[in-house]
């Protein structure tokens, strides 16, 4: 963003980098939703607490990935909403 957050309207640079983050968490669950399933004949040759990888990344993997973004995500939102003044009372 070439404009600094101070000179910018706080409502839109709040909404651009909230719309930033669920570009990224977005992006890293479509890989882990549909690429581990896409890769997972090639994954398998490889070998994770004894399984094959693509066998595990499906059904173990993923989800502790969309466990983690989730909690990701209320973080790094609860951050930016804090940086704007718009975060909720606790």
């Amino acid at each position: 963003m070439a404009e600094s957050d101070t000179n910018a309207d706080p409502l839109r640079t709040h909404w651009a980098k909230t719309k930033a983050l669920m570009v990224k968490i977005l992006a890293v669950w479509l890989v882990f939703a549909f690429g581990i399933h896409v890769f997972a004949g090639y994954l398998n040759q490889f070998v994770f607490l004894g399984f094959p990888l693509g066998w595990y990344m499906a059904a173990q993997g993923s989800l502790i990935v969309f466990v983690v973004l989730v909690f990701w995500f209320a973080r790094r939102q609860n951050q930016i909403d804090l940086r704007f003044g718009m975060a909720e009372d606790e």
